[in-house]
């Protein structure tokens, strides 16, 4: 039986280049991969155009489409992006913000729209553990360093109670940052200011990696940004198919996770970073030795914060279950 050809589409990762240079195979499947300019540009291309059989997508985009009549999409437990976001949290510091308590009152810029992916968890954190409420301050929303799209291809909701405007389209939020115009900023990118070292900025948590490393301490919760979708009418006519993208999709990650650690033995000469072994060494430490782990047994609790967090911020109309986003014969592994 000939291969079933399908749309691949993912942006450009270590742990899924096995998938494309060909040296990890989906059986059964012949593959089409495609990219993006932007890794928005390839959710953009999946949710208006249904653009493709199987796609990388952010958590809350894949929240906003599940609210749907017909809900287009399944997820299985596969997550290219994930990040601690206690780093993504930028000041000004003549904005008197010296502690995440003090950020009650403030104007706060957000990456995109109120709740991208990397405002979530940021904003649940705050409130969790520093009793700070999203309604507690004023956002301004928008881009940062270029131009963006008013990604209205996923609807956009924020609560009565919660104060959003838009800034002009010519506005940047990394400027207003620097400037003082807003008093801190939440974005999944970094602001220039911030990369060329301006004396007038600086991150809430100066010291966020001793601040990261303790929150997945106490929590076991490694932040999920993205993860990959299939139309729902494959997963439910195939199942065997999307089992097999599936393990395509770890063997790629475990291909990438041994060549890591065996270049730990040349001490990672081929990565122009300093310490990065170290670096390696210490995640491992932390983290475990599957230290990006797929499947939902070791994601569960990642993935129910993000579906708290969407309800408790106004942005789902309940609190969704893993179960009522991933494939079923998935929620095993």
């Amino acid at each position: 039986m000939a291969d079933t050809a399908l749309d691949i589409a993912f942006w450009n990762y270590d742990r899924t280049r096995a998938l494309v240079d060909g040296s990890v195979r989906i059986e059964g499947v012949d593959a089409h991969f495609h990219s993006g300019r932007i890794v928005t540009s390839i959710f953009e291309e999946l949710i208006r155009r249904r653009g493709y059989d199987v796609s990388e997508l952010g958590m809350t985009y894949l929240l906003r489409t599940v609210q749907s009549d017909e809900p287009p999409f399944l997820a299985i437990p596969v997550f290219p992006v994930r990040s601690f976001r206690h780093s993504a949290i930028y000041v000004n510091r003549a904005s008197g913000i010296q502690r995440p308590e003090d950020l009650a009152g403030k104007t706060v810029g957000e990456l995109a729209f109120y709740g991208h992916d990397a405002g979530v968890m940021p904003k649940g954190v705050l409130s969790d553990e520093f009793g700070v409420k999203p309604n507690q301050c004023r956002w301004v929303v928008g881009g940062i360093d270029f131009p963006l799209n008013s990604l209205d291809f996923v609807p956009q909701p924020h609560p009565d109670d919660v104060e959003v405007t838009r800034a002009g389209p010519k506005d940047d939020l990394g400027t207003m940052l620097d400037t003082g115009e807003i008093d801190a900023l939440i974005s999944a990118d970094t602001p220039d200011c911030v990369l060329r070292r301006s004396p007038n900025v600086g991150r809430l948590f100066e010291d966020y990696p001793a601040v990261e490393r303790d929150y997945y301490r106490r929590t076991g919760i490694f932040p999920i940004m993205h993860t990959v979708v299939v139309r729902r009418e494959l997963a439910a006519q195939h199942p065997d198919l999307v089992k097999s993208i599936y393990q395509g999709f770890c063997d790629a990650k475990a291909a990438m996770t041994a060549e890591l650690v065996r270049g730990m033995t040349f001490n990672n000469m081929s990565v122009m970073v300093p310490w990065f072994s170290k670096l390696i060494e210490d995640d491992r430490a932390v983290l475990g030795d599957d230290w990006w782990p797929y499947g939902m047994a070791a994601n569960r609790a990642a993935v129910d914060a993000i579906l708290r967090y969407h309800h408790e911020q106004g942005l789902t109309p309940r609190r969704f279950t893993c179960e009522d986003i991933f494939v079923d014969y998935l929620l095993d592994t």
